[in-house]
């Protein structure tokens, strides 16, 4: 790999790519899912996940007083319907219906999760840190569901899944995963 000149750009909040992740929450009695980017597993036993939510966000208010909310992680077809959930408010317009979800619950039958998703974690909510402009929603996974064409061998295949990922500022579109370039935790070996 050749070295190259770096250009420094100020402190930005760049980082390729991102998951373009539908969170789901009941909002005054109804279902509501709104698009998050900045989501991430945050511990491995138990298993915990965080996602950054504005809290002048809709859904963020359902999270905070249920305590537990839903990832719904969409395929690249579902394109439209993940930004749909990012630029409507869902005091608005009920954004499950305008999208045809199909929603379903897990138990505790809670939040709210969308059939339609490949891949749909169950979380109840463990701390929220309050950040400048967002809260860090920290929870434990309490189920995971996928759909059954997704599971190959027991295992869940993610070219099936084919997850939606989001490339931020400057660019701001979505995208797919792309081929695989080597195998994890082998192909450091080679060094």
């Amino acid at each position: 790999m050749t070295a190259t000149r770096k250009i420094a750009m100020g402190a930005q909040n760049w980082l390729y790519p991102l998951p373009a992740l539908l969170i789901g929450a009941m909002v005054e009695g109804k279902p509501n899912f709104m698009t998050a980017a900045w989501g991430s597993i945050a511990n491995a036993e138990p298993p915990m996940l965080s996602v950054a939510i504005r809290r002048s966000r809709y859904t963020r208010k359902g999270i905070e007083e249920d305590g537990s909310f839903s990832v719904n992680v969409a395929s690249a077809s579902q394109a439209s319907e993940v930004d749909f959930c990012g630029i409507e408010s869902g005091g608005k317009v009920d954004k499950a219906a305008k999208c045809g979800f199909t929603i379903f619950y897990g138990l505790p039958a809670r939040a709210p999760m969308i059939v339609e998703c490949p891949l749909n974690l169950e979380c109840m909510v463990k701390q929220i840190v309050e950040l400048p402009t967002h809260s860090l929603v920290i929870a434990d996974i309490s189920e995971t569901h996928v759909s059954e064409s997704c599971i190959l061998d027991g295992k869940i295949d993610v070219d099936m899944m084919d997850p939606i990922v989001y490339i931020t500022s400057p660019i701001r579109k979505y995208g797919r995963l792309g081929t695989t370039v080597a195998d994890a935790f082998s192909a450091g070996l080679n060094l």
